[in-house]
C-alpha cells in the first residue's frame, strides 16, 4: 500500500490565495479599498501555506524517477520558488506597520509576474502527474 503525497493536497492553498490576492488589486482598480483590502490577508496565507508545500514537495522528490521527469521537477521548482518571490516582494513592499497599502504599479507588475509563474509551475506539476505518473498509484 502506498502512501498518498501530501505536495497535491497542500498546493490548493497558495495558489487559491495568491490568485485571489491578484484578482483583489486588480479589482481594486474599479472597486478601490474594499476589492484590494483583501489581497494582504490572502498573500499572507498563501506565502505560508506555499512554504509548507514547498516542504512537502522537497520531501517527495527522491520519489520522482530520473530524467527527463526530474528535469521537470526542478524546472516546476523554480517557477514555484521564482512566484513565491515575486509574491513574498509583493506582500512586504505594500505593508505599513502591518496594514496592506493600495497597490501601485509595482505591485501590479509583480502580481502579474508572479501570476505567470504559477500558472508555469503549475502547468508544470501537471505535467509531472499526467504525463510521467508522480505521485499516482501504480496498478
Amino acid at each position: 500500500m502506498s502512501r498518498h503525497p501530501l505536495h497535491p493536497a497542500l498546493v490548493h492553498f497558495p495558489i487559491a490565495c495568491w490568485s485571489l490576492a491578484v484578482a483583489a488589486d486588480y479589482a481594486g482598480l474599479w472597486f478601490g479599498e474594499a476589492a484590494w483590502r483583501w489581497s494582504g490577508g490572502l498573500l499572507a496565507v498563501g506565502c505560508i501555506m506555499a512554504l509548507a508545500a514547498m516542504l512537502a514537495g522537497l520531501i517527495e522528490l527522491p520519489r520522482v524517477p530520473q530524467g527527463s521527469a526530474l528535469r521537470v521537477a526542478y524546472w516546476h521548482m523554480g517557477a514555484m520558488l521564482l512566484a513565491s518571490v515575486l509574491f513574498s516582494l509583493r506582500l512586504l513592499l505594500r505593508l505599513e506597520e502591518m496594514r496592506p497599502l493600495e497597490p501601485d504599479a509595482v505591485s501590479l507588475l509583480l502580481d502579474a509576474a508572479g501570476l505567470i509563474c504559477l500558472a508555469a509551475g503549475g502547468w508544470l506539476g501537471g505535467t509531472l502527474v499526467y504525463h510521467y505518473g508522480v505521485g499516482r498509484a501504480r496498478d
